[in-house]
């Protein structure tokens, strides 16, 4: 066993103080990442297993009349201003901004002390995305505009008490904006709504937990329980969770990357071998090529702006890939170059840095076609210029299906491609004409792949461009899927999975002396038709918002009320906490820049980055007065209620008092984490097992795997359009921070539809006209009311809105197949000028506003 520090209390929290070079890569190196790790093998298609019932479209456009408590957002228009869209990203404007959210929420003193630590080597990891720090050198000013706004968020210096939920009942906070429930305050007492009650009231930790423990001992089976997990819990929290829900006897643990990135590890597993990205950020840096695909980096991952600018200084060419033309694709202005003398006047000046050499403006759901004509123009060059285009070598050593492959991109007709992608067969060939001689190719990627029906197979496809050009596995070249909040990959690593390896249980099994459920649980969309149809009686939220996050809207308010017991551990008010079951209970909790102090001393925890890297994350402000507790002594307080003598509570009581011991277990448990203690104490973490990083691919075979994908052709009636959801700009995740969306040019309005202005031609629609959307899946409607039309330059017969106001239109039952995540970025919609007929009789309407 590992010499751990809780031989040692005085060494809690605590970093070893040794030089940072000493575990750094240099330019050009694979980092130390010790053995490759054990394989990850998703099923090769579980849908047979899934609940392939029909859930009846809900009434969406009247759902604010039949309840009080609003599940989704307010419909009163809130100012719309449009502006040009801009066409750099960042600059002194991002600096101001960070300024303002910083100090604005926190204060000039508190806000400053979270900038200057938040993403330092002896700091706190940014709460918002997962983009990973640099190994070696970091700025004093580590952070970009949107982690700026989300630590401001969490160091939120307004209490939201239990005199604050005295004063609002559920049916008027719900009433409010998504961004004015965030901007009440950081909640501080523990919190508890009785059947019956419209309010919140305060309620005592110990009987909360045993609240909790009450009604899930009294379940008729563990699988009546769901426990959610938000990707912003830190490793140790996440371990936790997971061995208290198989404690319990259940593997139903939905999480926020089932509706994410879980197309990617589908896709990713079976190809490769592991579920995650093979390159590091030295690796983007070395890249010839780059390819970003369904992501928008300006306003998800601006930080990654920077890595761009470096590639393009060292030679990268990159090619963009988005039915949006987005800020942050087009010009980047680093605002660390204002902190240069030197940089700082051309800084200010021009358009900065040129980040796309290729924009390629795809359709919605087009982007498998596209590669599919990049990989066709790359054979017919290898056609011409044999050994030359396709590396032969690498594909006989480590990969297989390449023939099947081969003869099916050769026979997919340029018709299919160019009719499905939208780009014309010239256009492809410049893209390929920029890969064909190169091997220093990463490809990146985020929901605008992942969460159409084909988003696995595109992922495949990407994969195969990869194999066929040996682009894997070396410096400068490989996968990057680029997670979206912070820790999302780290809790899928420490276990959060409705489906995970018998090798994981059977490692856990040992370590704690119990025997955990090998039946596979409860994904987010099967929690949620569960939910729906009574099959579950207690659903517990550590973080996130599922109502706000997923799909259907009103199906998940419903099944939200079906439940007996609904919690939820937090920080701060959002809708999905006002849509409750029975009894509910809100539960506060520290963020990761809160000092948590335990008995053996001020705690830290860690969380894993989109490219392996675990860091820690050690908190500088002291927390607000109230009750709030960390996660850990929450999660272990309704362990210790629930299980009893069910479990070793001596063990339980430790990991609070001291989280080494927790790391000590996962240590034990978890390939990889050997030595956690030690190397998460080393400046800047340590790097986890990657083989595809390696070339050493741990699928089942043992190869590298091409992928021969079936491409589906979809037609739609000659009225409909292709709808898809995205984040505005002062928005992360379901977090809104305010109205506005500068890069697309819109101010002080959320409820707005992008449209292309002859569509908007051909529907009599004019700008800022007033408008209703339905869906259409399986001949069942949606339909959500009072949106403005916003011309834009978005491919014809597409349309885009921002979630979740446009969440309520996405089907529960429209997935992606295999990895079963919600299709938000390919919804069948008409789009008509608001009609004043719609909505309930006066009479009903006038009964619920009484």
């Amino acid at each position: 066993m590992e010499e751990s520090p809780i031989n040692d209390p005085g060494k809690a929290g605590k970093t070893h103080q040794q030089a940072a070079e000493n575990n750094v890569p240099k330019s050009g190196e694979r980092p130390d990442q010790g053995a490759a790790p054990t394989n990850d093998h998703y099923r090769p298609d579980p849908q047979h297993e899934r609940d392939e019932s029909v859930i009846p479209a809900p009434d969406v456009a009247n759902a604010k009349y039949h309840h009080p408590i609003l599940a989704q957002p307010p419909e009163a228009p809130t100012g719309l201003r449009l502006e040009q869209r801009a066409t750099v990203a960042a600059g002194v404007t991002a600096v101001l901004k960070s300024m303002e959210f910083s100090w604005g929420e926190s204060g000039v003193s508190r806000g400053t002390q979270v900038l200057l630590k938040m993403n330092q080597k002896d700091g706190f990891d940014c709460s918002s995305c997962a983009w990973p720090d640099p190994d070696d050198h970091r700025s004093v000013a580590e952070f970009c505009e949107n982690g700026a706004k989300a630590s401001a968020s969490d160091a939120d210096s307004k209490p939201a008490g239990p005199e604050f939920f005295a004063q609002h009942s559920l049916a008027e906070l719900s009433k409010m904006t998504d961004r004015d429930q965030n901007n009440a305050g950081r909640l501080t007492h523990p919190l508890v709504k009785r059947p019956g009650d419209n309010h919140y009231s305060p309620i005592a930790w110990p009987d909360a937990f045993q609240l909790i423990a009450d009604n899930l001992n009294a379940l008729d089976s563990p699988d009546e329980a769901v426990f959610y997990t938000s990707g912003k819990v830190p490793n140790e929290p996440a371990f936790l969770f997971q061995l208290f829900a198989k404690m319990l006897g259940t593997n139903n643990l939905p999480d926020c990357s089932n509706m994410c990135h879980e197309s990617s590890g589908a896709g990713l597993s079976p190809t490769l071998g592991l579920g995650k990205g093979s390159v590091t950020l030295n690796d983007i840096y070395e890249a010839e090529v780059i390819l970003i695909i369904g992501q928008n980096p300006g306003t998800n991952h601006p930080r990654m702006l920077t890595a761009l600018q470096k590639a393009k200084k060292n030679g990268a060419k990159i090619i963009s890939v988005n039915p949006l033309l987005e800020a942050g694709l087009m010009n980047f202005k680093n605002p660390q170059d204002f902190m240069n003398p030197i940089k700082a006047l051309g800084a200010l000046l021009g358009d900065g840095t040129q980040i796309t050499d290729l924009f390629l403006q795809v359709r919605v759901n087009g982007d498998m076609a596209l590669l599919r004509g990049i990989m066709k123009h790359l054979f017919e060059a290898e056609d011409m210029n044999p050994g030359q285009v396709v590396d032969r070598g690498f594909i006989a050593e480590y990969t297989t299906g390449f023939e099947s492959f081969e003869q099916n991109i050769r026979n997919t007709s340029w018709e299919d491609i160019e009719e499905l992608s939208g780009i014309s067969r010239e256009k492809l060939l410049e893209a390929a004409n920029l890969l064909a001689r190169k091997q220093k190719i990463i490809t990146c990627w985020a929901m605008g792949v992942t969460q159409q029906r084909q988003g696995v197979q595109t992922v495949q496809e990407i994969v195969n461009l990869h194999l066929m050009k040996g682009a894997i596995g070396k410096p400068g070249a490989g996968t990057c899927p680029v997670r979206g909040h912070s820790n999302v990959q780290g809790d899928r690593t420490m276990g959060i999975w409705e489906q995970p390896t018998k090798e994981f249980q059977d490692a856990l099994g040992k370590e704690f002396n119990f025997t955990p459920p090998y039946e596979h649980g409860y994904d987010t969309v099967e929690a949620i038709k569960a939910m729906y149809k009574g099959k579950t009686k207690v659903f517990f939220s550590l973080g996130g918002n599922l109502l706000a996050a997923g799909p259907d809207t009103e199906v998940i308010a419903e099944g939200m009320r079906k439940q007996k017991l609904t919690v939820f551990v937090g920080t701060k008010l959002n809708r999905g906490h006002l849509t409750t079951g029975e009894t509910s209970l809100l539960l506060p909790c520290f963020t990761h820049a809160d000092i948590d102090m335990q008995k053996s001393g001020q705690q830290m925890t860690s969380c894993e980055n989109s490219m392996g890297v675990v860091s820690q994350n050690k908190g500088v402000l002291v927390p607000l007065e109230g009750q709030m507790m960390s996660e850990v002594a929450i999660i272990s307080g309704v362990a210790i209620a629930t299980l009893g003598e069910r479990t070793n509570i001596a063990d339980w009581v430790a990991m609070t008092e001291n989280y080494d011991v927790i790391r000590d277990h996962i240590s034990r448990v978890i390939p990889g984490f050997e030595k956690f203690n030690e190397q998460l104490r080393q400046p800047g973490g340590f790097y986890l097992p990657n083989g595809p990083r390696e070339r050493k691919f741990t699928t089942k075979n043992g190869k590298a795997n091409f992928t021969t994908t079936e491409l589906e052709k979809f037609q739609v009636e000659p009225d409909q359009l292709i709808l898809m959801t995205v984040r505005s700009h002062d928005q992360f995740n379901t977090t809104i921070y305010d109205y506005n969306d500068r890069y697309r040019g819109v101010h002080g309005e959320r409820r707005v539809l992008f449209m292309n202005p002859q569509d908007m031609a051909d529907r009599g629609i004019k700008a800022k006209d007033l408008i209703d959307i339905t869906s259409h899946y399986k001949g069942e409607q949606r339909t959500v009311e009072k949106f403005i039309a916003v011309p834009y330059e978005i491919p014809k017969g597409n349309v885009s809105a921002y979630f979740p106001e446009a969440n309520p239109l996405v089907p529960v039952g429209s997935v992606a197949k295999v990895s079963n995540t919600p299709t938000s970025k390919f919804v069948v919609v008409t789009v008509v000028p608001t009609r004043k007929t719609v909505g309930a009789p006066l009479e009903q309407r006038l009964a619920v506003e009484t």
